[in-house]
């Protein structure tokens, strides 16, 4: 009888040794193969529609929420080239995914862009095609820094449109955040380039951390209205150990719209898409009617507003790993069956597997308890598994 061992944590994890699920392949107990057809749910009947893949777990900013400086230093030990999926791996196990279901990849980081010719890899995915013949929403996140330079070459690839994380518009502010000083105009160059080649609609983000960048709320919706750009704000979030997150260095959602509907109308819209995780708000014309030229806002409130619910999406690491929450305390390896010889229909069977057992509901959970304790357990680094 032969077995795959599948571990189910972050190899860089301290402490404790790895939990483990081992999927037989022959013998007694073997892994139930699994047709896929388009229509995985999991144990709470969420379908899979989303994948978010990261490719580096690098970065060349330091900002405090995600990769603060005093963890990532210069002795902070990266995952070696070679525990990294190549492209090739990575278009194998999302043409399983696509199958499952899967119609809307987001490639993430780190920053994605310091991966070698990723346009590569952009290219091999915008020719997977859905069980219905479609193309995927092939888009991509990125910090902006290297966005001026390589706009064309991924839109040439086939990329159809970016998110930009964007913190602040006051430069003093923006190089605090990023703790690496780079510039605010770089970024904003970065922006206008990816709208001139067509990656859009362009969405930016910004973490919103009360006492750090609450003063930049008003100056980001005044530039980015009326632009075709969508601003959506992020509550500061408890992910990972390493961020420092405290409950009340979080400004909830509400607030900001609040504060945004006091000087510029805003009127609420409908979700764009079953498991939207934002919350869309339209600015409104003097009739007090969401004018489309004027565009409009979102808010991502995964602390005070949970969407566990509607949650559609799969992450996968840049090594292999499987996370079905943003808040996950272990992942699923499938590098091992990638490597391992195993094949196509065997892979689909361990995504099925994996799926169909996902009841994951963090944000849920912590809703229920008092401000400021947090849920146990080691969670995944956000800069691991991208946002």
């Amino acid at each position: 009888m032969s077995e795959r061992v599948i571990p189910l944590v972050d190899e860089r994890a301290r402490g404790g040794a790895p939990s483990t699920v081992r999927y037989h392949t022959s013998g007694p107990g073997a892994m139930a193969e699994v047709v896929p057809n388009g229509l995985l749910s999991d144990g709470l009947g969420r379908p899979l529609r989303d994948l978010r893949i990261s490719v580096t777990d690098r970065c060349n900013f330091r900002c405090a929420y995600c990769m603060p400086k005093e963890v990532f230093d210069k002795d902070y030990q990266y995952l070696p080239q070679s525990a990294l999926l190549s492209f090739e791996e990575i278009t194998r196990l999302t043409r399983q995914f696509v199958a499952h279901g899967v119609q809307k990849i987001r490639l993430t980081g780190g920053e994605p862009l310091l991966r070698k010719n990723l346009e590569i890899l952009v290219g091999q995915l915008a020719d997977l095609r859905t069980p219905e013949g479609l193309p995927l929403d092939l888009t991509l996140t990125t910090n902006g820094s290297l966005l001026e330079r390589k706009a064309r070459a991924l839109k040439d690839a086939g990329l159809q449109r970016v998110t930009v994380s964007l913190d602040g518009l006051d430069d003093a502010v923006f190089r605090q955040m990023n703790d690496v000083d780079f510039p605010v105009a770089d970024v904003l160059r970065g922006i206008e380039a990816a709208q001139a080649v067509g990656l859009g609609p362009i969405k930016v983000n910004m973490v919103v951390k009360r006492g750090t960048n609450v003063d930049q709320i008003l100056p980001m919706a005044r530039h980015f209205q009326g632009t075709g750009i969508v601003l959506r704000f992020i509550e500061y979030m408890d992910v990972g150990a390493t961020n420092g997150w405290r409950m009340d260095e979080v400004l909830p959602s509400a607030e900001v719209v609040e504060l945004i509907h006091r000087e510029m109308p805003l009127v609420q819209l409908e979700p764009s898409a079953p498991g939207e995780t934002a919350e869309r708000w339209g600015y409104a014309n003097a009739a007090g009617e969401h004018d489309p030229a004027l565009g409009e806002i979102g808010v991502i409130s995964s602390v005070t507003q949970a969407f566990c619910r509607d949650c559609n999406r799969a992450r996968l690491s840049t090594e292999g790993q499987v996370y079905l929450c943003l808040f996950a305390h272990q992942g699923h390896d499938l590098r091992d069956l990638l490597r391992g010889g195993a094949s196509d229909v065997q892979i689909a069977s361990a995504i099925a597997a994996i799926w169909q057992g996902r009841t994951d509901r963090y944000s849920e959970l912590r809703a229920s308890l008092p401000a400021d304790v947090g849920m146990p357990g080691q969670r995944v680094e956000m800069s691991y598994i991208g946002g």
